[in-house]
């Protein structure tokens, strides 16, 4: 038996400029960090005495015989792609619910290609894990996404990730200590907005036009994150925060599904109640809402937003990690 531990992440600045679409023609660069929340896949082969070869438990309980019958469509297709023969037991609990802008689903293919891997009895560098994600899902699955998030959640930490106009990817981590890295985690805090969306949908409404009507705007949204690293080496958090709320506006011009009435009130209700800055996480529509509240003002932020579901979370920096493997346990017996 395999069980894997697969980090969210939290992009703040860039986020557009990592669709293919864009950077392989502009190049690209994202900020973002994984964060301690996890998305876990536990997975066996499962024995030959059911009248079934396959139970894939999500929201849904799967009992297949054959593998085209799965529903889930990235598990039945990588299935498929790794021709496996034996019968798959294949169990996804997660910290944070699907469809709320913090990489859900690129974890979930993280997670299920270093869980496969492993259960065959091989192992994946952070870099080979990264690039078999993107592979597997914008070239077979065919999804409209972008490519930091399969490299954050493989890699962990708080990086930037710059993309190439030829196609490669390069990672940087910030020069901050610990202290200037809990400072920032403590000053941000995680808001759901109640409202999921998918995020292929959403992106699918704008990322084709991002190199023609939509290029000044794309532009902008790249050079914030240049502003954003001279913050960071100049520990000017605040300004960093009052930047993700000019980012975040930029966005939004990108598409009209990017925002929604209820998302514009919770932003406004937002800085209203102390946040400097704030943006929607993901490709937009719902999911989480991340705004950066100084300590000061936190209190009276907490007590406006009592109603909402805030959620508490700290940077983390393994990525994607096999935290069982029943082989090794048995090894070292």
């Amino acid at each position: 038996m395999i069980i894997s531990k697969t980090p969210y992440r939290i992009s703040f600045f860039g986020g557009g400029t990592d669709y293919p679409q864009w950077y392989l023609k502009n190049g690209g660069e994202v900020i973002s960090t994984t964060i301690d929340k996890y998305l876990y896949l536990t997975c066996r082969y499962l024995p030959p005495f059911f009248d079934y070869k396959h139970r894939i438990v999500w929201k849904f309980l799967e009992r297949t015989k054959n593998i085209k019958d799965i529903k889930h469509k990235p598990v039945r297709e990588y299935l498929r792609y790794l021709k496996i023969k034996k019968g798959i037991e294949l169990h996804y609990d997660g910290d944070l619910p699907a469809q709320s802008g913090m990489g859900s689903s690129s974890s979930f293919i993280v997670g299920l290609i270093n869980t496969l891997t492993e259960l065959r009895g091989f192992k994946l560098t952070k870099s080979e894990l990264s690039k078999k994600s993107l592979n597997f899902e914008q070239n077979i699955l065919k999804e409209v996404v972008g490519s930091q998030d399969q490299i954050a959640c493989s890699y962990g930490g708080f990086n930037s990730i710059k993309f190439n106009k030829s196609g490669k990817y390069s990672i940087n981590n910030f020069d901050l200590s610990p202290i200037d890295l809990q400072k920032l985690n403590g000053d941000l805090v995680l808001v759901y907005s109640n409202q999921s969306r998918r995020a292929h949908d959403i992106a699918n409404s704008y990322v084709f036009n991002l190199n023609n009507q939509k290029k000044k705007q794309m532009l902008e949204i790249q050079n914030f994150v240049i502003t954003a690293k001279n913050f960071l080496k100049e520990k000017k958090f605040e300004d960093f925060g009052y930047l993700l709320g000019e980012s975040w506006e930029k966005k939004k011009e990108l598409g009209k599904k990017i925002s929604t009435p209820y998302i514009d009130l919770l932003y406004k209700k937002g800085i209203k109640s102390g946040a400097l800055g704030g943006k929607l996480l993901g490709a937009g529509g719902g999911g989480m809402f991340l705004f950066y509240v100084p300590k000061n003002i936190r209190e009276k932020f907490l007590f406006d937003f009592k109603k909402n579901l805030i959620i508490p979370f700290s940077f983390e920096t393994d990525g994607s990690t096999i935290i069982f493997n029943s082989k090794d346990r048995l090894n070292k017996r």
